[in-house]
């Protein structure tokens, strides 16, 4: 693999960074069950405590009768205000869209494993949510990682698709 360099300066590598701490936020109620297991890994989540508290204010002041829109309302102004800006360094732009696009899987696989984990066994679905938080983190932190050092995080279907919404 050929890794895509970019000329962004340290501002736009910082900022193209900055959109990945989202899908961590939305991966954390995943791993509620790793961490209760292992106690000493709840130290290495601390820096995104910060993080965790302003979003949470943003979901829950957008809480309707128990119908959250905020996270909907953060999607449509990174989209619109980050991704659709051509004013923007494509390298922020790119990894706002691939972090958006994280965020939009773990939405979905939610979305279809909460109806039917009444029914699995609760080993198997902590199995799976445990799987599906480190997952998630990983990709998140080897995308920091890559943007950091100013290369594109190549990750196998997401980038062809973040690809496609970034022009």
């Amino acid at each position: 693999m050929s890794w895509r360099t970019s000329s962004a300066g340290p501002l736009d590598r910082l900022f193209a960074c900055l959109p990945y701490i989202l899908p961590m936020l939305e991966a954390l109620p995943f791993g509620v069950g790793l961490l209760r297991e292992f106690p000493m890994l709840q130290p290495l989540l601390l820096p995104l405590a910060p993080f965790a508290f302003v979003y949470s204010l943003v979901t829950g002041i957008f809480s309707f009768g128990g119908f959250g829109i905020g996270g909907f309302l953060v999607f449509l102004a990174l989209y619109f205000l980050v991704v659709r800006n051509e004013s923007i360094s494509h390298f922020i732009r790119f990894n706002t869209m691939q972090s958006i696009l994280i965020g939009i899987a773990l939405s979905l696989f939610a979305l279809v494993i909460s109806p039917i984990s009444e029914v699995l066994p609760p080993l198997f679905v902590q199995s799976l949510f445990t799987a599906l938080f480190l997952g998630a983190f990983i990709l998140c932190i080897y995308a920091i990682v890559q943007s950091a050092l100013g290369r594109y995080a190549e990750i196998p279907t997401i980038s062809d698709a973040a690809k496609m919404h970034v022009y």
